[in-house]
């Protein structure tokens, strides 16, 4: 069965995107103790809010990859995978780019 998850007006999904499992000095971190990404790739956005009768659409679209703060958003799980659900004036910016290779060294 396929869930289709449309987000209404100016709420966005998001997935987390993992980070990866490098430690320094070869530490190995259970997955209990280490903390959540802040970083997501938006799968699904609403149609935007209705301001004076206007729709204002998001700055966001499918496939962009955004941060947020940390605690921030509803968590809820689709098919055995995990979402965040987002207002879009909780992402605190788009990552692109040089930004992307940029955030896989450390």
């Amino acid at each position: 069965m396929t869930v289709q998850v449309t987000p209404l007006h100016d709420r966005v999904l998001v997935r987390r995107l993992e980070e990866k499992e490098s430690a320094k000095g070869g530490i190995i971190i259970p997955d209990t103790a280490k903390e959540k990404p802040q970083e997501g790739e938006v799968m699904a956005v609403g149609d935007g809010k209705i301001e004076e009768g206007k729709r204002i659409r998001l700055d966001v679209k499918t496939g962009d990859r955004i941060l947020f703060a940390k605690y921030t958003g509803n968590e809820i799980r689709i098919n055995d995978q995990e979402y965040l659900i987002l207002r879009e004036d909780e992402i605190l910016a788009k990552v692109s780019g040089m930004a992307k290779a940029a955030s896989g060294k450390k």
